[in-house]
């Protein structure tokens, strides 16, 4: 039997799902709640209550890198300035975490990566403090002012519960997501995952996305490779439709990623089996063939443990 191209990305995705690492993700989310509590302690009133974004809201996690995001919105007349506002933040979970854990500032949020545990395992958490746009306003329209840590930029509004309710019902479009942030991990491409996100639910609303995942896929990187260079091309951000996430990211970059999706397409149209150069499969949790002893199931390869992937977990 041939190589199916559609199979091999299936099994890709499979052995990449969260429900792999549940013990790894307990120890995450135990670190979220226990952020979410110091920080409702620490703000008390001045912040609404937190909730979680990023891939795991939604549904684009994959289990080789991940973190869990924290968003803490504020209220307008809690802090005077936006970049006030992420520096108090900032302060308050570097003395909360400086002996256990690195904390920086990043673009948008705060990291928190905490040292390897007695399991060699390690935790990172994001908080993305953002202020709401007029004292009350939040509950109703759920816009923040986010604070953005470049040049020439102070801040920028969005509404993140409208970014995680745009990819909800999308199963498809987050398949295809997660494969590409299997990809960028694999081979060491740092284009940015709301920048792919965006692209990849456009080429769903633009083209005719159909058939195997193979064909999915492929529609999917010819709907780049062809547009991605375009002068009126933009990908409109769900939380604020003025901010054009398509001018985020350098017409070199942009050329640099249809070169990339293009050799990656012409590789595989030369022998099928080039596939597995540009994606594997989490040697952990690799398929067990189908037996009367295991049936459905994956192992990790340094163990005899079998994990039985439940119907219903988020993977």
């Amino acid at each position: 039997m041939g190589f199916d191209k559609s199979d091999y990305l299936f099994n890709v995705l499979e052995t990449h799902k969260m429900k792999h690492i549940d013990s790894l993700f307990d120890k995450f989310k135990e670190r979220r709640k226990e952020i979410k509590e110091k920080l409702e302690e620490k703000f008390g009133d001045d912040i609404y209550t937190t909730f979680n974004s990023g891939s795991y809201a939604k549904h684009t996690a994959v289990n080789a890198k991940f973190d869990l995001d924290i968003v803490a919105p504020c209220k307008r007349n809690s802090f005077s300035t936006i970049t006030g506002m992420f520096d108090d933040f900032f302060d308050f979970l570097q003395t909360e975490y400086k002996e256990i854990a690195y904390v920086r500032k990043q673009k948008v949020s705060i990291g928190i990566e905490f040292f390897a545990d007695e399991d060699n395992e390690v935790v990172q958490i994001d908080v993305v403090p953002g202020r709401e746009l007029k004292q009350g306003d939040y509950p109703n329209d759920n816009y923040l002012n986010i604070n953005i840590n470049v040049d020439g930029s102070n801040y920028t509004q969005t509404n993140i519960h409208a970014q995680i309710e745009n990819i909800k019902g999308k199963s498809d479009a987050r398949q295809i997501i997660r494969l590409l942030k299997i990809w960028k991990y694999q081979n060491y491409k740092d284009y940015k995952s709301f920048f792919i996100e965006l692209i990849v639910i456009k080429a769903f609303e633009n083209k005719i996305v159909s058939g195997s995942l193979w064909s999915k896929f492929k529609t999917v990187l010819e709907y780049i490779i062809d547009e991605i260079e375009e002068d009126n091309f933009s990908l409109k951000d769900p939380g604020n439709s003025s901010n054009d996430i398509a001018k985020t990211m350098d017409s070199y970059k942009k050329t640099l990623l249809k070169n990339d999706l293009k050799f990656l397409l012409d590789q595989v149209e030369l022998n099928d089996e080039n596939l597995k150069n540009h994606f594997k499969e989490n040697e952990k949790f690799k398929f067990v063939e189908q037996s009367s002893e295991s049936k459905g199931s994956y192992r990790v390869n340094d163990s005899s443990r079998a994990i039985i992937p439940p119907s219903n977990q988020f993977g």
